[in-house]
Formats: structure tokens, sequence, C-alpha cells
């Protein structure tokens, strides 16, 4: 089955809903739009993020420091497994997640 959707006009009911793009082995892809922050959590796998469009400030703890990483279109962050981290969006974003599925 092919698959075609234009995440540039992409939008939902409330913030972190997703279209669920697909799934790889244990493995889902999911498209996501937000106007606002997550919350922080730690997922029991590691969690691509690609941002698609706006703006999207990731907080993490490194150490039990809290950095913030600012990522823009096109720009990756990886949390490895045990990572704390939070995604807080610039205004509107759509951002891809990749991630085990029923990962916490």
């Amino acid at each position: 089955m092919q698959f075609h959707l234009d995440t540039k006009s992409f939008t939902a009911e409330r913030a972190w809903d997703a279209r669920l793009i697909g799934e790889v082995d244990t493995v889902t892809i999911r498209l996501h739009w937000t106007d606002r922050p997550y919350r922080w959590h730690v997922n029991d796998g590691p969690e691509v993020f690609v941002v698609l469009a706006g703006t999207v400030d990731m907080h993490y703890r490194q150490a039990g420091e809290e950095k913030i990483q600012r990522l823009e279109e096109g720009q990756i962050f990886l949390a490895e497994e045990g990572d704390a981290h939070v995604a807080h969006p610039v205004g509107e974003a759509r951002i891809l997640v990749v991630e085990r599925r029923d990962s916490v």
C-alpha cells in the first residue's frame, strides 16, 4: 500500500494528536501536530524526533542539569532510552516521531 500525506497542512484537534504513518517490526512512525509543550517523560527505548515544520525547543536533562536544544525544520533529536526530555514547540510544529510501539 502506498501512502501520501501533506505534512505542511496536517493539523489535529488537540496538541500532540498524531497520525500513524506506519510500523516497521516493533517501531511506530507517527506525525504529530502540536502548539503546546508535551510533558517531561522517559522512554523505555530510543525516540527520534524530526521537525518537519516549525521550531521546537527540546528540553532534556544531562548529568542532572536541564539543557535546551533548539530544533529548526529538518533537524533531528535522538533521546536515548532513559533520557528525560520534553518538547516545547515555538508556535505550531509538525514532528515525525519514531519510537518503539507502546513506548512510555
